[in-house]
């Protein structure tokens, strides 16, 4: 995931929340600064604290899947591909991979997925009413492994029942890293998180589900030995 911070210092009468995220440098290429100026308008979704009304936003009423941070976006192209029952709506900061997923969905002629570019929580604040969403998906967030910056990692009590409230009854929350002292830290916080199962068998983590594919730094990690880790909560009343 990717998510911008503010390199200038924090006035001090008037601090700056923490953000969770960083914008990567990278330049566009022409293909995808194309697909971001003429394809917007078809599949991208502007952040302006309008309430989204889902089935008006995708022409029909299904199950909405929300992703946070697709990154360059093939993963997600494939799920909605795979899944044209569902609805999905991803959101990402990096402008190079809303470009190239803009670009995809526009050759895969796909009604099921829509693009936001900004920041994901503001989004389910300002622009996602409660209780219209059948899973979120979090899949290998920026780790932040410095003991310093983890207070910046996504996963924390307050975003946990942001997420919760968002998520219709058995909704489900599902996350996945590649860093193994995030996983325990996420495991542990849902956990004792209000609201919420877990959907492991053993109450730990569960094996990579179908529907997740796998990225390709995922499977270079794989064949250096990495692990990666999936998490998968499901809403309680």
């Amino acid at each position: 995931m990717t998510r911008p911070i503010d390199n200038q210092p924090d006035a001090i009468e008037h601090p700056r929340a923490i953000k969770s995220f960083v914008i990567r440098s990278g330049r566009m290429t022409p293909g995808q600064e194309k697909a971001y100026e003429d394809l917007w308008q078809h599949y991208g979704v502007d952040a302006d604290e309008q309430i989204l009304d889902f089935g008006q936003l995708f022409g029909r009423q299904a199950p909405v899947i929300l992703e946070i941070g697709f990154g360059m976006g093939d993963s997600l192209l494939e799920t909605a591909m795979a899944h044209p029952e569902n609805n999905y709506l991803g959101i990402e900061v990096h402008k190079p991979g809303v470009g190239r997923l803009l670009a995809n969905i526009s050759e895969h002629s796909l009604s099921n997925l829509k693009v936001m570019k900004f920041d994901a929580v503001e989004v389910l604040k300002k622009q996602i009413q409660e209780a219209t969403l059948s899973a979120v998906y979090l899949f290998f967030p920026d780790p932040w492994h410095k003991t310093r910056h983890q207070k910046r990692r996504i996963v924390q009590d307050d975003f946990i029942q942001l997420i919760r409230q968002k998520l219709v009854p058995q909704g489900q929350f599902h996350m996945a890293t590649d860093w193994e002292h995030y996983a325990r830290q996420m495991l542990g916080a849902m956990k004792k998180a209000q609201g919420f199962h877990n959907c492991a068998d053993n109450g730990g983590y569960i094996p990579r589900p179908d529907y997740r594919p796998k990225t390709k730094f995922e499977r270079r990690g794989e064949c250096l030995g990495h692990g990666v880790w999936d998490i998968l909560f499901e809403k309680i009343d």
